[in-house]
C-alpha cells in the first residue's frame, strides 16, 4: 500500500517563506487526495522529484571495503525494497507522469531502485552518498541547485540518492522510498512515501 501525505500546505509554507509561484496554488487536503495534490505538482514541471532509495537489508552505510564497481560489497536493496521500486513506477505510469530524465546516484541500492521503477537510467556522481565523504556534500549540492534551475515548466527529473543528500538540500530527513518534489529554486514543495 502507498502511503501519502504532503509536507506543508501552501499557506503556512508561504507563511515560513519556502516557496511562491505555482506551487503556492496546491493546498494541504485530506490523505486522499494527497496523491493528486503531489501529481500535480509534479505535472507542472520545473521541478525534480528526489527519491531516496527503497527498503535495504539492515544497516547503517556500506561495510568496510566497499565498491562502487561491485554491487555485492554495497548494502543492497532487500525484497521488500524492489517490491517498493516497483510500486513506485506503477504509480507514475499509472498518472501517465514521465520524467524527462532519471539521473541516479552510482550505489546499487539507487540505480536498482530507479531500474526497476523506471527502466533506463542514468549515473550522475552528484547524487553519490556523501554518508562518509562529508567534504564533497557542498560541491554536490551546489550541482543540484545548478540543475534545479534548469528544468523547464512543464518538465520534472526524477533523483535517486540518498538520505544525507536530501537533507543537505532540502533540511529534511526522507525516509527509504521517500520522495520530495524539489522546485527550481532548491525549495521543498511536498513529499509522500512509497509504502
Amino acid at each position: 500500500m502507498i502511503q501519502r501525505r504532503i509536507f506543508l500546505s501552501a499557506t503556512s509554507a508561504a507563511a515560513l517563506g519556502l516557496w511562491a509561484g505555482p506551487f503556492t496554488q496546491i493546498q494541504a487536503q485530506t490523505p486522499t487526495s494527497d496523491a493528486t495534490a503531489f501529481a500535480r505538482l509534479v505535472a507542472q514541471g520545473g521541478c525534480a522529484v528526489l527519491i531516496r532509495h527503497a527498503q535495504t537489508e539492515s544497516g547503517i552505510g556500506d561495510p568496510p571495503g566497499y565498491r562502487l564497481d561491485n554491487c555485492s560489497s554495497q548494502r543492497q536493496l532487500s525484497a521488500a525494497g524492489r517490491a517498493q521500486s516497483e510500486r513506485m513506477g506503477q504509480w507514475f505510469a499509472a498518472r501517465q507522469l514521465k520524467p524527462s530524465a532519471v539521473l541516479s546516484s552510482q550505489w546499487c541500492r539507487c540505480k536498482d531502485t530507479a531500474s526497476l521503477a523506471f527502466g533506463l537510467v542514468t549515473e550522475w556522481t552528484a547524487l553519490n552518498s556523501t554518508f562518509d565523504q562529508s567534504a564533497k556534500q557542498p560541491a554536490q549540492t551546489s550541482q543540484l541547485r545548478e540543475r534545479l534551475r534548469q528544468i523547464k515548466p512543464g518538465q520534472f527529473e526524477v533523483w535517486l540518492t540518498h538520505q544525507v543528500n536530501m537533507t543537505d538540500l532540502c533540511r529534511e530527513y526522507p525516509a527509504m522510498g521517500e520522495a520530495f518534489v524539489v522546485d527550481g529554486a532548491a525549495r521543498l514543495a511536498s513529499r509522500m512515501a512509497f509504502g
